[in-house]
């Protein structure tokens, strides 16, 4: 079965959104934060997600693809992206810091199941690709980016999570299980979880 080349191109482009809104995602989500463990971990995920716009951006190069071209879903991308960064300028101006934290952790957890899925889906995909420069310029550009995704993923899942039981009142594990154990897969996030029990 071929491939739809027009609908990959779709989900490059998207990729690419996606890493721009993420970089205004991970600015505000810095600014509403008060524990300096997740502020420290959201700067350092901000750097990772300008270098995934520079890798993204040297692959369309490399593919010949205008990296300033705009589609449909480029725009949902950024409308979803400017709407997260909303929600959090709100939570920050009308209930504060404590609020506004949840609400970032929240938004970085939404953005990156879209980013997430964007890397996977071209990992799955890059086998299924007949060309050997676009296959070859997205497989490097996968390889140097989806262990990443993880860890902005499962991470972030985990840091949503603690922050909540701490705002509640309940036991937390501050940082995450997710961030101690250094959790890059699914199963390893899932096992972390297990484990908060004895890491309180």
């Amino acid at each position: 079965m071929a491939l739809k080349n027009e609908q990959l191109t779709e989900l490059l482009y998207q990729g690419l959104e996606t890493e721009i809104g993420g970089q205004q995602i991970y600015k505000m989500a810095v600014e509403c934060t008060e524990n300096q463990d997740a502020k420290e971990e959201w700067q350092k995920y901000l750097a990772e997600t300008e270098d995934h716009e520079r890798i993204l951006r040297e692959t369309f190069d490399r593919i010949g693809l205008d990296p300033e071209v705009e589609t449909p879903g480029r725009k949902v991308v950024r409308s979803k992206a400017e709407g997260l960064v909303k929600a959090m300028q709100m939570a920050l101006d009308e209930a504060g810091k404590g609020a506004a934290q949840l609400v970032a952790a929240e938004s970085i957890v939404e953005a990156e199941t879209k980013d997430h899925q964007n890397w996977e889906l071209l990992g799955l995909l890059v086998e299924h690709i007949d060309d050997k420069e676009w296959k070859q310029a997205i497989q490097e550009a996968y390889d140097q980016v989806e262990e990443q995704e993880d860890e902005h993923l499962y991470h972030t899942m985990g840091w949503a999570r603690e922050l909540w039981m701490d705002t509640i009142g309940a036991p937390a594990v501050l940082p995450p299980p997710e961030e101690e154990k250094s959790v890059k897969t699914m199963i390893g996030a899932s096992r972390a979880k297990q484990q908060r029990d004895e890491m309180l």
